[in-house]
């Protein structure tokens, strides 16, 4: 495959450094946000004196309103400029992030929140293309890895820090804690950026971007909502899916037929990033949707206190971090798609561990998965995200990495919903079949032992033994959906074959003129 030359480098040093963290920081923002207020909404519902079905907007707007912006993140950085349009987002994020805190009632913090979904949407394509800008070819994985920290860490982290701030604090600060970051963030990119050269040619397809948009919009308000509503039960839901099937279809049929389409297909010609889009897509449905289910399981079903199970599950991001550290020095030797294997099928073995738990379950025990499975994540998103870029062109990168966080926005989403679905009905599928066997004639009631704790002849007896059976089909539920997302794991693990070898592609990149040096 032919390659063009070296993006611009920037030459190490305090400016690099400086910019290195900005882009982090933006990053980790993002991140945490699309977790950090699920553990608020209890409280927020009462202080803003909303329903059940309005605080769920809370979290709806935000993800519709970021899955819609992300598409366009690459054509508006091309043509205004990708400095200009990082400090915008950046501060916009962080003045909607305080009017959020802030907000008195659930239709402005509905607003709020789409707002910072809008500008958030940016925050982390363009960080990533701002690390690929900054480092070398042979410095790419080390930045990836360091990038791979705050949008790994952001979404474990989210949940423990929301419910200590929360809990210690207020949920107005669950917002407000963004604040000294996104001013960081904004004073350090106006003074240590370089602007990215403007193509004041450019125009901005409408009716690309609205079919998308509608296409987008409908599918998350459908993912987001499907499971209250009960799914195809729902004349809103099927509404929802055939307004999206109608928006993607005209979507694709003008993008194949204009000679300017919303996004450039030719990001789909590179093997390479096909691939690394593939496995983000698979990475954002797998970890979201177990972050999805480890809470409840360890907050219902075992009995831990929210913070408790924040901090149990914070552990995975220790074997994340461990990962990402280590992975970025193992790219020299091993192959893309050997660790990419190797992290995928220890995130198997994770899930595979995670089918046995129990309430009896102990400490321990789901520290040690959470680690592997933690290092499994590493393993995989930090040579995804280098090998993607790897062979794309550089005037196409920064569509890239808008079409990336897309697919894992969207991936996530999906994973998600499934899951809650699934773990939902699963629930209820057990325990009508477990209820069956309590009975006056079942052998096992009868024993003296059992028939003293559950006498089905008295209220206490079957109020015992509800709550039992109940307690065994939860377990079996999540016992269940953890199946599924090891096998959709296992599954995915024969599409490494995609990603073409990466010591060849380095070999033939390393004899590209550089050019373009950042003093």
């Amino acid at each position: 495959m032919a390659t063009t030359a070296a993006a611009p480098i920037a030459v190490p040093g305090l400016r690099r450094n400086m910019v290195t963290i900005c882009a982090m920081t933006a990053t980790i923002m993002q991140a945490l946000d699309t977790t950090i207020a699920n553990v608020a909404l209890p409280y927020m519902q009462g202080s803003l004196s909303a329903s059940q079905d309005q605080i769920n907007w809370v979290l709806t707007s935000y993800i519709v309103a970021a899955a819609i912006m992300t598409a366009p993140v690459g054509w508006i950085a091309n043509r205004f400029g990708r400095k200009r349009i990082f400090i915008l987002c950046s501060g916009g994020f962080t003045v909607a992030s305080v009017l959020c805190g802030v907000a008195q009632d659930i239709n402005q913090m509905v607003l709020f929140r789409l707002m910072q979904g809008m500008f958030g949407a940016a925050l982390v394509p363009l960080s990533q293309a701002v690390m690929l800008d900054s480092y070398a070819l042979h410095e790419r994985a080390k930045a990836m890895s360091i990038w791979g920290m705050g949008v790994m860490m952001g979404p474990i982290m989210g949940p423990s820090l929301g419910a200590w701030l929360t809990e210690t604090y207020s949920w107005h600060w669950v917002f407000f804690v963004n604040l000294p970051f996104g001013i960081f963030t904004v004073l350090g990119l106006l003074v240590f950026m370089d602007e990215t050269k403007k193509n004041l040619e450019l125009r901005f397809d409408w009716f690309g971007f609205s079919a998308l948009a509608v296409g987008i919009g409908a599918l998350q308000i459908a993912l987001d909502r499907g499971e209250q509503l009960g799914w195809f039960e729902s004349n809103e839901i099927i509404a929802e899916l055939i307004v999206s099937i109608v928006g993607f279809y005209y979507f694709f049929a003008h993008s194949l037929t204009t000679a300017k389409p919303f996004i450039q297909f030719a990001i789909f010609k590179d093997r390479n990033f096909v691939g690394g889009c593939v496995f983000m897509a698979v990475m954002g449905l797998v970890l979201f949707s177990t972050m999805a289910v480890s809470s409840p399981f360890l907050q219902n079903v075992i009995g831990y206190p929210i913070i408790t199970a924040g901090l149990l599950l914070a552990t995975r991001g220790c074997g994340t971090f461990v990962a990402m550290m280590l992975v970025g020095r193992m790219m020299r030797y091993i192959e893309a798609r050997t660790l990419i294997v190797s992290g995928l099928s220890l995130t198997c073995l994770s899930l595979f561990y995670m089918t046995g738990w129990t309430d009896q379950t102990d400490v321990p025990s789901i520290v040690v998965v959470s680690i592997l499975q933690g290092f499994g994540f590493g393993l995989v998103f930090v040579p995804l995200s280098t090998v993607a870029f790897l062979t794309l062109p550089n005037h196409l990168r920064t569509d890239g990495t808008s079409m990336l966080t897309l697919m894992r926005n969207v991936a996530s989403s999906i994973g998600i919903s499934v899951v809650i679905a699934e773990l939902t009905e699963g629930g209820r599928r057990v325990y009508a079949v477990l209820s069956e066997h309590i009975n006056p004639f079942n052998h096992a009631l009868q024993m003296p032992d059992v028939r003293s704790m559950i006498d089905l002849n008295s209220d206490a007896g079957r109020a015992m033994a509800d709550v039992m059976v109940g307690l065994q089909a939860q377990i079996i539920a999540f016992s269940q959906d953890y199946q599924m997302v090891m096998i959709f794991t296992l599954c995915a693990i024969p599409l490494a074959i995609m990603i073409g070898s990466t010591k060849v592609a380095l070999r033939k990149q390393s004899l590209a003129p550089e050019h373009a040096v950042i003093e």
